[in-house]
């Protein structure tokens, strides 16, 4: 697939289907593909909402409105053509060929951004695996010399294969490459979750819509530099960090890549792996962007994606990870949404923060903080005064509440411990 060009003029549709049903409404999908548009660095010159009674296996649009596209591109001097929706090989190249432009549908759009994002090694592997799964279905667009052949010796060898089967079949095996090297990476990130999870420190996962604030409340609680920006998608590689709360030595805290509704399905396979640190989390914090009209329908579409990871029961909607909502931006809001807010908050678990200026994040620390020390038991343990291996754990990883001399055991000197543990924390002292 060709690069988009950052600073090439845009006109950006949002065909709205009859019979379909969305649950963005259309000028909330507009601006969400508008988001995604600029996220490549593109100029919008101009975006429009275009109803489709029947989509036309050919052009998607019908005759009439691609003549008009096609005056609004030479009105706006638009060298590209963005369609927030899904175009078939066949539609995309009979729309460039009718408007003699560039067109891109949501799935290449979104390609694009992934493949400018991507930083670390799985996410480029993923990205370049996504990309050939797209581009295999439109080599039809891409080649014109489709009816090239090469081989073919004499009778026996037949008329040879087609360049686009050659294409294809060079397209499929750098597919089976990327498949097996990111079967690799993955089994090192489980390698890797599973040391932490025998680890004591507990995870906390941040997920939720794209541009809801993650990252900017990442930031701010671990002071580090990840990007965050007014940017759909401005995360896609995993990143982790190590924090500390009340009463909480130390906890990892993930960042995620963010949501979105309608996925294209090459990406929400190859993504998937980003999204498994979610399922080892002892607490998943669901970052909400409260000043968004749309945040309820972006709920829905992120508790659909937990319900695929399994994390939430797709049915009761319930989860086995303690789930809390984090509804951010709240600098944004207007103080009587504020109120409102406020008082929905206290009735359920959710915490009303800004992670832009901090408003409410002490709150949220505070309450994570609770959440995962609710559980936590006093337990006595007695020890040798010589076992420093078991002694130095508990003092690392328990609240030690009392450490005092025992007198003589069987085995000498022994010391006796009262010790707060949650049981993750009991059940890998156990295994030492």
């Amino acid at each position: 697939m060709d690069e988009v060009t950052r600073g090439a003029r845009a006109l950006v549709l949002c065909p709205d289907i009859r019979r379909l049903s969305y649950d963005l409404d259309a000028a909330e999908r507009l601006a969400e593909a508008e988001g995604l548009a600029l996220a490549i660095g593109v100029v919008i010159e101009h975006s429009e909402i275009l109803p489709v009674r029947q989509m036309q296996p050919n052009t998607l649009f019908g005759s009439g409105q691609v003549e008009n596209i096609k005056i609004l591109c030479e009105q706006h001097e638009c060298e590209l053509v963005i369609v927030d929706g899904a175009l078939t090989p066949i539609q995309q190249r009979n729309l460039e060929d009718k408007l003699k432009r560039k067109v891109i549908d949501r799935t290449g759009l979104i390609l694009e951004i992934f493949g400018e994002r991507a930083a670390t090694a799985e996410g480029r592997l993923q990205v370049e695996l996504a990309h050939l799964d797209y581009q295999q279905s439109r080599l039809v667009r891409s080649w014109t010399h489709l009816e090239r052949q090469r081989g073919g010796f004499g009778f026996l060898g037949g008329p040879g294969e087609t360049q686009i089967e050659a294409d294809r079949r060079m397209i499929r095996q750098r597919m089976g490459r990327l498949r097996r090297e990111l079967e690799q990476v993955r089994k090192t990130r489980t390698l890797h979750r599973e040391r932490r999870g025998r680890a004591p420190w507990p995870v906390i996962a941040l997920v939720g819509y794209t541009n809801a604030g993650k990252s900017t409340l990442f930031n701010r609680l671990t002071g580090a530099d990840v990007m965050a920006e007014d940017l759909l998608f401005a995360t896609l590689d995993p990143t982790m960090r190590a924090i500390s709360l009340p009463g909480v030595e130390k906890a990892i805290l993930s960042d995620t890549v963010g949501f979105i509704s309608d996925l294209p399905t090459q990406l929400v396979a190859a993504f998937r792996a980003t999204l498994e640190e979610v399922t080892g989390a002892d607490i998943i914090c669901h970052v909400r962007d409260m000043a968004n009209p749309a945040h309820s329908a972006q709920k829905k579409q992120v508790m659909e994606v937990l319900a695929d990871l399994g994390v939430v029961d797709a049915e009761t909607g319930t989860s086995e990870i303690p789930i809390l909502e984090v509804w951010n931006k709240a600098d944004l809001l207007s103080e009587d949404a504020l109120n409102e807010l406020r008082e929905a908050a206290s009735g359920q678990d959710a915490v009303l923060l800004s992670a832009y200026s901090g408003e409410g994040v002490e709150a949220f620390e505070n309450k994570i903080a609770d959440m995962l020390t609710s559980s936590a038991k006093e337990v006595t343990v007695t020890l040798p005064a010589s076992d420093g291996k078991r002694l130095a754990w508990l003092h690392a990883h328990g609240e030690v509440l009392e450490d005092a001399d025992a007198g003589e055991g069987e085995h000498g000197a022994e010391r006796r411990l009262i010790v707060r543990l949650n049981p993750k924390e009991l059940g890998q002292y156990a295994s030492l």
